[in-house]
Protein backbone atom coordinates (compact mmCIF):
# COMPACT_ATOMS: atom_id res chain seq x y z
CA UNK A 1 0.00 0.00 0.00
CA UNK A 2 1.40 3.41 -0.99
CA UNK A 3 1.92 6.05 1.64
CA UNK A 4 -0.98 8.13 0.31
CA UNK A 5 -3.32 5.15 0.70
CA UNK A 6 -2.82 4.71 4.43
CA UNK A 7 -6.09 4.24 6.35
CA UNK A 8 -6.54 4.76 10.09
CA UNK A 9 -10.31 4.98 10.41
CA UNK A 10 -10.24 8.80 10.74
CA UNK A 11 -9.37 10.73 7.63
CA UNK A 12 -7.87 13.58 9.63
CA UNK A 13 -5.37 11.10 11.08
CA UNK A 14 -4.64 9.75 7.60
CA UNK A 15 -3.85 13.29 6.43
CA UNK A 16 -1.66 13.99 9.44
CA UNK A 17 0.38 10.82 8.87
CA UNK A 18 0.77 11.62 5.18
CA UNK A 19 2.02 15.12 6.05
CA UNK A 20 4.50 13.71 8.55
CA UNK A 21 5.83 11.28 5.94
CA UNK A 22 6.34 14.06 3.41
CA UNK A 23 3.34 13.27 1.18
CA UNK A 24 2.24 16.92 1.21
CA UNK A 25 0.02 16.85 -1.87
CA UNK A 26 -1.88 13.80 -0.68
CA UNK A 27 -2.23 15.26 2.80
CA UNK A 28 -3.42 18.59 1.37
CA UNK A 29 -6.09 16.83 -0.67
CA UNK A 30 -7.63 15.22 2.41
CA UNK A 31 -7.26 18.33 4.56
CA UNK A 32 -8.90 20.46 1.87
CA UNK A 33 -11.86 18.12 1.52
CA UNK A 34 -12.47 18.06 5.27
CA UNK A 35 -12.00 21.80 5.63
CA UNK A 36 -14.54 22.55 2.90
CA UNK A 37 -17.32 20.62 4.66
CA UNK A 38 -19.04 22.87 7.20
CA UNK A 39 -20.64 19.81 8.83
CA UNK A 40 -17.31 18.05 9.33
CA UNK A 41 -16.39 17.66 13.01
CA UNK A 42 -12.68 17.91 12.18
CA UNK A 43 -13.05 20.96 9.96
CA UNK A 44 -11.07 23.38 12.14
CA UNK A 45 -8.21 20.93 12.65
CA UNK A 46 -8.19 20.09 8.95
CA UNK A 47 -8.01 23.76 7.98
CA UNK A 48 -5.00 24.27 10.25
CA UNK A 49 -3.37 21.17 8.78
CA UNK A 50 -4.02 22.47 5.29
CA UNK A 51 -2.48 25.82 6.18
CA UNK A 52 0.66 24.10 7.41
CA UNK A 53 1.17 21.79 4.42
CA UNK A 54 0.41 24.52 1.90
CA UNK A 55 2.96 26.80 3.53
CA UNK A 56 5.51 23.98 3.45
CA UNK A 57 4.72 23.59 -0.25
CA UNK A 58 5.33 27.29 -0.86
CA UNK A 59 1.71 28.34 -1.31
CA UNK A 60 1.60 31.18 1.20
CA UNK A 61 -1.63 32.67 -0.13
CA UNK A 62 -3.43 29.36 0.05
CA UNK A 63 -2.02 28.71 3.52
CA UNK A 64 -3.35 32.01 4.82
CA UNK A 65 -6.77 31.35 3.28
CA UNK A 66 -6.92 27.97 5.02
CA UNK A 67 -5.84 29.53 8.33
CA UNK A 68 -8.65 32.06 8.05
CA UNK A 69 -11.13 29.22 7.59
CA UNK A 70 -9.88 27.64 10.82
CA UNK A 71 -9.99 30.98 12.63
CA UNK A 72 -13.58 31.57 11.53
CA UNK A 73 -14.70 28.35 13.22
CA UNK A 74 -13.94 29.86 16.63
CA UNK A 75 -12.60 26.52 17.85
CA UNK A 76 -10.76 27.20 21.13
CA UNK A 77 -7.70 25.20 20.08
CA UNK A 78 -7.49 25.26 16.31
CA UNK A 79 -8.77 28.79 15.78
CA UNK A 80 -6.06 29.97 18.19
CA UNK A 81 -3.45 27.90 16.34
CA UNK A 82 -4.60 29.38 13.03
CA UNK A 83 -4.36 32.94 14.33
CA UNK A 84 -0.84 32.26 15.63
CA UNK A 85 0.08 30.76 12.26
CA UNK A 86 -1.16 33.89 10.50
CA UNK A 87 0.54 36.25 12.95
CA UNK A 88 3.95 34.62 12.73
CA UNK A 89 3.80 34.53 8.95
CA UNK A 90 2.86 38.20 8.76
CA UNK A 91 5.68 39.13 11.14
CA UNK A 92 8.12 37.09 9.08
CA UNK A 93 7.06 39.06 6.00
CA UNK A 94 7.20 42.42 7.82
CA UNK A 95 3.44 42.89 7.49
CA UNK A 96 3.17 44.59 10.87
CA UNK A 97 -0.44 45.75 10.78
CA UNK A 98 -1.68 42.33 9.70
CA UNK A 99 0.49 40.66 12.34
CA UNK A 100 -0.94 42.89 15.06
CA UNK A 101 -4.48 42.09 13.95
CA UNK A 102 -3.75 38.35 13.95
CA UNK A 103 -2.25 38.46 17.45
CA UNK A 104 -5.29 40.40 18.61
CA UNK A 105 -7.41 37.64 17.09
CA UNK A 106 -5.53 35.14 19.27
CA UNK A 107 -6.55 37.18 22.29
CA UNK A 108 -10.08 37.33 20.95
CA UNK A 109 -10.28 33.53 20.82
CA UNK A 110 -9.32 33.62 24.48
CA UNK A 111 -7.63 30.22 24.87
CA UNK A 112 -5.36 30.70 27.93
CA UNK A 113 -2.42 28.69 26.59
CA UNK A 114 -1.96 31.08 23.66
CA UNK A 115 -2.44 34.40 25.46
CA UNK A 116 1.09 34.87 26.87
CA UNK A 117 2.75 34.63 23.45
CA UNK A 118 0.15 36.96 21.94
CA UNK A 119 0.61 39.66 24.58
CA UNK A 120 4.40 39.49 24.29
CA UNK A 121 4.17 39.70 20.51
CA UNK A 122 1.93 42.76 20.69
CA UNK A 123 4.40 44.37 23.10
CA UNK A 124 7.25 43.61 20.69
CA UNK A 125 5.37 45.19 17.79
CA UNK A 126 4.50 48.24 19.87
CA UNK A 127 8.16 48.74 20.83
CA UNK A 128 9.21 48.51 17.19
CA UNK A 129 6.68 51.22 16.35
CA UNK A 130 7.68 53.43 19.27
CA UNK A 131 4.34 53.09 21.06
CA UNK A 132 5.50 52.87 24.67
CA UNK A 133 2.00 53.11 26.12
CA UNK A 134 0.73 50.14 24.10
CA UNK A 135 3.91 48.19 24.86
CA UNK A 136 3.47 48.76 28.59
CA UNK A 137 -0.18 47.66 28.46
CA UNK A 138 0.72 44.47 26.58
CA UNK A 139 3.56 43.65 28.95
CA UNK A 140 1.27 44.10 31.94
CA UNK A 141 -1.25 41.79 30.27
CA UNK A 142 1.47 39.17 29.72
CA UNK A 143 2.49 39.46 33.37
CA UNK A 144 -1.14 39.02 34.43
CA UNK A 145 -1.31 35.62 32.70
CA UNK A 146 1.07 34.34 35.42
CA UNK A 147 2.75 32.09 32.88
CA UNK A 148 6.20 31.40 34.35
CA UNK A 149 8.21 32.17 31.24
CA UNK A 150 6.14 34.92 29.67
CA UNK A 151 5.54 36.71 32.97
CA UNK A 152 9.26 36.71 33.73
CA UNK A 153 10.15 38.17 30.35
CA UNK A 154 7.34 40.72 30.56
CA UNK A 155 8.38 41.79 34.06
CA UNK A 156 12.00 42.25 32.99
CA UNK A 157 11.11 44.39 29.99
CA UNK A 158 8.51 46.35 31.90
CA UNK A 159 10.83 46.98 34.84
CA UNK A 160 13.59 48.18 32.52
CA UNK A 161 11.16 50.56 30.87
CA UNK A 162 9.85 51.89 34.19
CA UNK A 163 13.38 52.38 35.51
CA UNK A 164 14.17 54.35 32.38
CA UNK A 165 11.09 56.48 33.02
CA UNK A 166 12.22 57.26 36.56
CA UNK A 167 9.64 55.02 38.25
CA UNK A 168 11.71 52.63 40.37
CA UNK A 169 8.85 52.06 42.82
CA UNK A 170 6.56 50.83 40.06
CA UNK A 171 9.39 48.72 38.65
CA UNK A 172 9.87 47.10 42.04
CA UNK A 173 6.14 46.33 42.30
CA UNK A 174 6.22 44.63 38.88
CA UNK A 175 9.24 42.52 39.80
CA UNK A 176 7.77 41.48 43.15
CA UNK A 177 4.57 40.44 41.37
CA UNK A 178 6.59 38.27 38.98
CA UNK A 179 8.64 36.71 41.76
CA UNK A 180 5.39 35.74 43.47
CA UNK A 181 4.59 33.37 40.57
CA UNK A 182 5.53 29.83 41.73
CA UNK A 183 7.12 28.64 38.46
CA UNK A 184 8.56 31.94 37.27
CA UNK A 185 11.72 31.55 35.21
CA UNK A 186 14.95 33.54 35.46
CA UNK A 187 14.25 34.53 39.05
CA UNK A 188 17.89 35.56 39.50
CA UNK A 189 17.62 38.21 36.81
CA UNK A 190 14.38 39.45 38.34
CA UNK A 191 16.09 39.82 41.70
CA UNK A 192 18.99 41.73 40.17
CA UNK A 193 16.54 44.15 38.60
CA UNK A 194 14.72 44.44 41.92
CA UNK A 195 18.00 45.36 43.56
CA UNK A 196 18.59 48.02 40.89
CA UNK A 197 15.11 49.42 41.52
CA UNK A 198 15.90 49.65 45.23
CA UNK A 199 19.19 51.39 44.46
CA UNK A 200 17.34 53.98 42.41
CA UNK A 201 14.79 54.44 45.17
CA UNK A 202 17.66 54.86 47.63
CA UNK A 203 19.18 57.55 45.42
CA UNK A 204 15.88 59.40 45.43
CA UNK A 205 15.59 59.21 49.22
CA UNK A 206 19.19 60.31 49.81
CA UNK A 207 18.73 63.24 47.42
CA UNK A 208 15.48 64.26 49.12
CA UNK A 209 17.18 64.06 52.51
CA UNK A 210 19.99 66.35 51.34
CA UNK A 211 17.49 68.82 49.92
CA UNK A 212 15.60 68.95 53.18
CA UNK A 213 18.55 70.59 54.89
CA UNK A 214 20.37 72.50 52.13
CA UNK A 215 20.30 76.09 50.92
CA UNK A 216 18.07 77.32 48.10
CA UNK A 217 18.40 76.05 44.56
CA UNK A 218 20.81 78.76 43.39
CA UNK A 219 23.43 77.43 45.80
CA UNK A 220 23.06 73.81 44.68
CA UNK A 221 25.00 71.83 42.06
CA UNK A 222 24.02 71.86 38.39
CA UNK A 223 21.09 69.60 37.45
CA UNK A 224 22.03 65.99 36.73
CA UNK A 225 21.38 65.03 33.12
CA UNK A 226 19.88 61.58 32.51
CA UNK A 227 19.84 59.53 29.35
CA UNK A 228 16.58 57.87 28.40
CA UNK A 229 16.79 54.33 27.07
CA UNK A 230 13.43 52.55 27.49
CA UNK A 231 13.71 48.77 27.26
CA UNK A 232 17.49 48.97 27.53
CA UNK A 233 19.76 46.79 29.67
CA UNK A 234 19.04 48.06 33.15
CA UNK A 235 22.06 46.16 34.45
CA UNK A 236 24.40 48.42 32.46
CA UNK A 237 23.34 51.69 34.05
CA UNK A 238 21.55 53.05 30.97
CA UNK A 239 18.05 52.41 32.24
CA UNK A 240 16.84 53.61 35.58
CA UNK A 241 18.36 57.06 35.64
CA UNK A 242 15.34 58.47 37.36
CA UNK A 243 16.15 57.51 40.95
CA UNK A 244 18.02 60.59 42.03
CA UNK A 245 16.09 62.57 39.48
CA UNK A 246 13.18 62.49 41.90
CA UNK A 247 15.11 65.03 43.94
CA UNK A 248 18.45 66.21 42.54
CA UNK A 249 20.77 67.46 45.25
CA UNK A 250 20.50 71.15 45.90
CA UNK A 251 17.47 71.67 43.69
CA UNK A 252 14.97 71.91 46.54
CA UNK A 253 13.83 74.67 48.85
CA UNK A 254 15.65 76.34 51.72
CA UNK A 255 16.85 74.51 54.76
CA UNK A 256 15.35 74.53 58.21
CA UNK A 257 13.64 71.58 59.78
CA UNK A 258 15.93 69.21 57.86
CA UNK A 259 19.03 67.25 58.74
CA UNK A 260 21.79 68.46 61.00
CA UNK A 261 25.30 68.81 59.58
CA UNK A 262 26.20 65.19 60.30
CA UNK A 263 23.04 63.84 58.72
CA UNK A 264 23.43 66.06 55.65
CA UNK A 265 27.03 64.92 55.18
CA UNK A 266 25.98 61.30 55.56
CA UNK A 267 23.21 61.68 52.96
CA UNK A 268 25.64 63.34 50.53
CA UNK A 269 28.16 60.56 51.01
CA UNK A 270 25.61 57.77 50.57
CA UNK A 271 24.21 59.35 47.42
CA UNK A 272 27.67 59.89 45.96
CA UNK A 273 28.72 56.32 46.72
CA UNK A 274 25.54 54.70 45.38
CA UNK A 275 25.41 56.58 42.07
CA UNK A 276 28.50 54.83 40.61
CA UNK A 277 26.77 51.50 41.16
CA UNK A 278 24.31 52.68 38.52
CA UNK A 279 27.07 53.78 36.13
CA UNK A 280 26.67 57.44 37.04
CA UNK A 281 30.20 58.48 37.95
CA UNK A 282 29.78 62.04 36.68
CA UNK A 283 26.69 62.52 38.82
CA UNK A 284 28.58 61.18 41.84
CA UNK A 285 31.39 63.68 41.26
CA UNK A 286 28.82 66.47 41.09
CA UNK A 287 27.37 65.38 44.43
CA UNK A 288 30.82 65.26 46.06
CA UNK A 289 31.58 68.71 44.64
CA UNK A 290 28.34 70.06 46.02
CA UNK A 291 29.13 68.65 49.45
CA UNK A 292 32.67 69.98 49.46
CA UNK A 293 31.41 73.46 48.56
CA UNK A 294 28.43 73.33 50.88
CA UNK A 295 27.53 76.76 52.34
CA UNK A 296 27.53 75.26 55.82
CA UNK A 297 31.23 74.91 56.73
CA UNK A 298 30.48 72.08 59.15
CA UNK A 299 28.74 70.04 56.42
CA UNK A 300 31.56 70.75 53.97
CA UNK A 301 34.19 69.68 56.52
CA UNK A 302 32.39 66.42 57.33
CA UNK A 303 31.91 65.65 53.63
CA UNK A 304 35.62 66.24 53.05
CA UNK A 305 36.53 63.81 55.85
CA UNK A 306 34.07 61.22 54.53
CA UNK A 307 35.49 61.50 51.03
CA UNK A 308 39.09 60.99 52.05
CA UNK A 309 38.86 58.53 54.90
CA UNK A 310 40.23 55.04 54.33
CA UNK A 311 38.24 51.87 54.70
CA UNK A 312 34.49 51.36 54.91
CA UNK A 313 32.41 54.04 56.64
CA UNK A 314 31.34 53.39 60.23
CA UNK A 315 27.73 52.71 61.14
CA UNK A 316 25.95 56.06 60.73
CA UNK A 317 24.21 57.76 63.60
CA UNK A 318 21.91 60.68 63.00
CA UNK A 319 21.89 62.04 66.48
Amino acid sequence: MAAHEVRSGRRIEDARRLAESGELDAAAEIFAELASDEREADRAQAAVGLAVVLEQSGDVTGARAAARVALATGHPEYAAQAACHLARGFERDDMTDQARAAWQAVIGVGTPAYLPAAHLALARIAVQQGDDREAEASLRAALATRDGGAASLAAQRLAEYLLGEGEPGEAADVLIEALDIPDVTDAGRLRVLLGIAHLDMACGQFAAAVESGTTPAEDGPPPVEHDEDPYGDAGQGDAGHGGAGQGDVGQGGPGGGGLDAGGAALAIELLARVLPLRGRDDDAEAVWAYGLDHPDPDVADQVRRRLHRAGPPPEPTLG
